[in-house]
């Protein structure tokens, strides 16, 4: 599946929205975001920079609750379920493709 950043969405909110869609539960049931990496830091890599301008290129991948989940330049995720019998390959090695 992929999801388009709102321009006035942090990317970390973005993630945890997506996340719940794809697998069709309440954002609260969730695992916090905050287990896995720092919102905070995540929001800062693909946030504006201090003058308002925008930061450039970017790619970030890790497992969120049951899905892959790769971040694009700020603008974009990606994810994809995972298969637990290749829970421990890259996405992009997996054969099936999720759009």
């Amino acid at each position: 599946m992929e999801y388009e950043i709102e321009a006035d969405e942090s990317a970390s909110t973005a993630v945890v929205r997506a996340v719940s869609a794809v697998e069709g539960v309440d954002q609260r049931s969730l695992r916090p975001l905050a287990e896995v990496l720092d919102p905070d830091a995540l929001d800062a890599l693909f946030g504006s920079r201090g003058d308002g301008t925008p930061r450039p290129g970017g790619r970030l991948t890790f497992v969120y609750s049951k899905c892959w989940v790769t971040v694009e330049n700020g603008e974009y995720l990606t994810l994809r379920p995972i298969d637990p019998r290749i829970h421990n390959r890259r996405p992009d090695s997996i054969d099936s493709d999720i759009r």
